[in-house]
């Protein structure tokens, strides 16, 4: 048993380096079957390598669903790729206040790309009511300070 959960977590580092290294059809045969098996790191990077057809060909339903998966786990960078997929309507329908939603769980995080997109978005109201004091606040966890 412990055999076969070290040849994963092998599996899971390999693809995660090859990935890293741009080596995205040695990535996608290492880290498919653990992004059908569940794993979440293995699921955004699968997701991002079928929206943009590398190492694979284009797959816009594969790549929202294991992004999807992956930010349901709780995975910060996947729930900021979702807001995203959401706030540009890629991979699934536009949704403004769905990306909100899954900006605000990724900002929660502490990511600050995530804080930044939330600020602009209550900034220009877009999925949600104008609120300059609710940008400024997010602005302000993202590090930046007040105008």
């Amino acid at each position: 048993m412990s055999d076969a959960f070290s040849n994963q977590d092998m599996d899971l580092s390999s693809g995660i380096a090859a990935f890293e290294s741009k080596q995205f059809s040695r990535a996608a045969g290492l880290l498919g079957p653990l992004a059908e098996a569940g794993d979440p790191e293995a699921q955004y990077r699968v997701a991002i390598m079928a929206q943009n057809g590398l190492g694979m060909v284009e797959n816009p339903l594969q790549a929202y669903k294991y992004m999807r998966a992956a930010a349901e786990s709780g995975l910060g960078v996947a729930q900021h790729g979702l807001g995203f997929m959401y706030m540009e309507g890629e991979c699934t329908d536009k949704d403004p206040a769905k990306a909100v939603n899954w900006f605000k769980k990724a900002a929660e995080q502490g990511l600050a790309g995530s804080q930044t997109t939330l600020a602009m978005m209550y900034e220009e109201g877009r999925g949600v009511e104008k609120d300059p004091e609710e940008a400024r606040r997010w602005y302000r966890m993202a590090g930046f300070d007040d105008k």
